[in-house]
């Protein structure tokens, strides 16, 4: 299990234990944490999982591949750095305290 904090748009925080094997996207998707639509389902065939990750968790992370670079020139407002789409982290007990905030909107 690892804690994760999404943080809306309005600055509403949401810290939640999210299983280990399971999906940031599905962490979010299982604790009714709001901004996080994941209308594909975690196919990586949209951005309406998109995040910002908190700076501390750019370089801690593994890279995006090929895919998910695709997918995030769709989302809103992406962020060369610190864009991720949450389908894409798996959870392990590496991501424990892990901080995303949500974009204005998804699209």
């Amino acid at each position: 299990m690892a804690k994760i904090t999404y943080i809306e748009h309005n600055g509403t925080e949401h810290t939640v234990e999210v299983a280990n094997g399971l999906t940031v996207m599905e962490g979010a998707r299982d604790n009714n944490i709001p901004g996080i639509e994941a209308d594909c389902g975690g196919a990586c065939a949209c951005s309406t999982c998109h995040v910002y990750v908190h700076p501390d968790w750019v370089e801690k992370l593994p890279a995006r591949d090929d895919m998910e670079e695709d997918m995030l020139d769709f989302a809103y407002e992406p962020d060369p750095d610190r864009s991720r789409l949450t389908c894409q982290l798996k959870v392990t007990d590496a991501l424990d305290g892990l901080v995303v905030q949500m974009p204005e909107k998804q699209i």
